[in-house]
């Protein structure tokens, strides 16, 4: 509305300004009246396009925490939106059972490595027991067999006299007495001689069992030492399984985190593997990117990307893709991409929706117009530059004063520049919202081209310029 009334305004003035030269003797013939028009300038300027992705904030880890033992909650000791530290206790299980069961185990694993050093030590004693019972059992059959031969010597002698004296005592020259002790002795000696000969045996014996035991006893010495190690091997492991069952009652931040949910409080029973608490790490984040098929193309591990979210103002944010999906979400054609942010101050909070921006192509140093200046016609592309106006009797070219008379909203002393509106066809590279980018050798920096295009608007068409040619406005895109 407000540019209407001043081109409106400005062609008013410009007419009765033309009229008060054409009454001083111009031509009276001068054509259609000009088009009051806004400008801008062509300038070289970097422009790009982006694709605008949806994504969402995640933590970067988010762990719900829990413990396989179960038994009263005896105290939670940290609140949600609590900042934690990496192994800081966070809540207890209570514990009392499993330490007196633990002092229990104890007590036997201290018994079982009494049995073992004891064995250890009977172990020598044992040894050398066996191998004196063999000495003596060998002293004892070398005894026998002496007696078996101081036997054996007298009963051939005893034999020999009672052969002798059964022979004389026939022939008369042994008395009746003589012969008698003969025999007498022959069966004593017999007999010292079979004793002599069993007490071997028995020696015998003896050493052999002697012997066995010798063998045997080192053994079933050490088989009950590796009994005893094997006792204590099991006291000691129960030991460390009660030992790690009461560290598993103390519930703690596995990283540096900030508590997101507070699932008991203290006095509740906790179940194993019941959720106790949940924390998350937010100093730095996941933004998870919803790809498209069709866009899967410009992204891809490092490409930089901007990201905004309505939850924490105006922000830019800027990143870099960290991973891409190699397969697409379940049920859908779309990719998830994700940025590795750092969040220093927790602003960004997991949940938040967010806009990505992705740039598609870009363009260095190109002549840029704004978008608002090109239009099309059967011939393609187009933009009317403004040029110079011919020269034309009776009229001068340049600045033509207007407002003198007071028109009302013309300020006094404003002049409107004549220019002649000229067809240039372009070649339309990259487009933004605002900027346009040309390619035409009569479109180079600093040529004015037209911005605005009233219906009466065509080419030659004489324009007013109600000023300097304003700025194409707009950074690089």
């Amino acid at each position: 509305m407000r540019r209407s009334r001043r081109t409106a305004l400005a062609a008013a003035c410009l007419a009765t300004a033309l009229s008060a030269c054409g009454s001083r003797g111009a031509p009276q013939n001068q054509g259609p009246p000009p088009v009051a028009v806004d400008v801008a300038q062509a300038r070289r300027s970097d422009i790009a396009t982006y694709v605008s992705l949806d994504g969402q904030i995640a933590p970067l880890q988010q762990s719900t925490l829990s413990s396989p033992q179960s038994g009263n909650l005896v105290a939670v000791y940290v609140n949600e939106g609590q900042h934690v530290r990496r192994g800081q206790l966070l809540a207890k299980i209570d514990d009392a059972a499993l330490r007196a069961t633990l002092a229990q185990q104890v007590a036997l694993a201290q018994q079982g490595s009494a049995a073992l050093s004891s064995s250890r030590l009977q172990y020598p004693v044992t040894a050398a027991q066996g191998s004196s019972t063999i000495v003596t059992a060998q002293q004892q059959l070398a005894s026998a067999r002496n007696a078996v031969a101081t036997a054996d010597a007298a009963y051939r002698s005893a034999n020999s006299t009672y052969v002798a004296d059964k022979s004389l005592l026939g022939q008369g020259y042994v008395a009746q007495t003589a012969y008698d002790q003969a025999v007498a002795a022959y069966v004593q000696a017999l007999q010292a001689l079979n004793t002599a000969r069993e007490t071997e045996r028995q020696a015998v014996v003896a050493l052999r069992a002697a012997q066995q035991q010798g063998v045997n006893a080192a053994p079933i010495q050490l088989q009950q030492i590796a009994q005893n190690r094997g006792a204590l091997a099991a006291a000691r492991a129960q030991v460390t399984l009660l030992q790690t069952e009461i560290a598993q009652t103390s519930i703690v931040a596995p990283f540096d985190a900030v508590v997101t949910q507070r699932l008991l409080d203290p006095g509740s029973f906790a179940s194993p593997n019941q959720p106790v608490l949940q924390v998350s790490q937010v100093d730095t984040v996941y933004v998870n990117v919803n790809v498209p098929d069709e866009d899967l193309g410009y992204v891809r591990t490092g490409t930089p990307v901007t990201f905004t979210t309505t939850s924490v103002g105006a922000r830019t944010y800027r990143g870099t893709v960290f991973d891409v999906n190699a397969t697409p979400t379940a049920g859908t054609l779309s990719y998830r991409a994700r940025l590795r942010v750092d969040n220093p101050n927790d602003f960004l909070r997991g949940g938040m929706l967010v806009a990505v921006n992705v740039r598609t192509a870009y363009h260095r140093g190109a002549i840029v117009v704004p978008r608002a200046a090109v239009f099309s016609s059967e011939s393609g592309a187009n933009v009317f530059a403004a040029v110079e106006m011919p020269a034309s009797p009776g009229m001068s070219k340049g600045a033509v004063p207007v407002g003198k008379g007071g028109k009302p909203g013309a300020p006094q002393g404003a002049a409107m520049i004549l220019k002649q509106a000229k067809q240039v066809p372009v070649v339309l590279g990259l487009q933004t919202d605002t900027l346009a980018e040309v390619r035409s050798p009569q479109i180079v920096p600093g040529t004015t081209v037209i911005t605005t295009r009233p219906d009466t608007l065509s080419d030659k068409s004489p324009v007013a310029i109600g000023g300097p040619a304003a700025g194409s406005g707009g950074g690089a895109q």
